[in-house]
């Protein structure tokens, strides 16, 4: 059942080279290192008020490297490091999904980005107003599950450098050095938007 609509403003966070640093198939939680202005960016992105998800493939699970459970060890970490910072992690939504995995995962889906499964999740359980709302990413497939789910785009790190050369469909709004950068655009932008 879906919720009511809510009118704050949100801000998806790919967790893997843009929240966090990418350590691949990484669940300790012990070696969980923010990423480059990531502490910063959601500092400001708290201190304004925005709702922050965190919307993230998680392939491992499928492919038997780790479960569920400990994903979410990682997802209490996060959500305490990010209360730490002032904020609040509103959420945690993640795809374990992967055509060729080995489990009972190993599906297509609607789910898995470029697919914007994660981000119409958020509008039915917890009523995120697209239209009010951010992805931020590191990678095209994020770009374009943003876009495809409504949202506003920016991409951060190496490949947002060359993000001018993507086909137009993969193209962000913005593209920025790191997370500090993009809520600084964020914040900016619904500025302009509400003056």
């Amino acid at each position: 059942m879906a919720v009511a609509r809510d009118d704050r403003r949100t801000v998806f966070l790919d967790k893997d080279g843009t929240l966090i640093d990418d350590l691949p198939y990484n669940v300790d939680p012990r070696r969980v290192r923010f990423a480059p202005g990531a502490r910063d960016g959601v500092r400001l992105l708290a201190g304004a008020g925005y709702r922050l998800i965190i919307a993230t493939n998680q392939a491992g699970i499928a492919r038997g490297y780790f479960t569920e459970l400990q994903l979410r060890a990682v997802e209490r970490h996060l959500a305490s490091e990010v209360e730490a910072l002032g904020g609040r992690l509103d959420g945690f939504l993640f795809c374990p999904h992967l055509p060729d995995g080995v489990n009972e995962f190993a599906m297509d889906c609607e789910c898995r980005k470029p697919a914007p499964g994660l981000i119409r999740r958020a509008v039915e359980e917890l009523g995120v107003r697209t239209d009010r709302a951010w992805f931020v990413g590191d990678t095209w497939m994020d770009v374009l599950a943003g876009r495809r789910g409504g949202c506003r785009t920016i991409m951060v790190g190496p490949e947002a450098r060359d993000a001018s050369s993507l086909p137009e469909d993969r193209q962000p709004e913005f593209a920025v050095r790191d997370l500090l950068d993009a809520a600084r655009v964020i914040l900016a932008a619904d500025a302009g938007a509400t003056s």
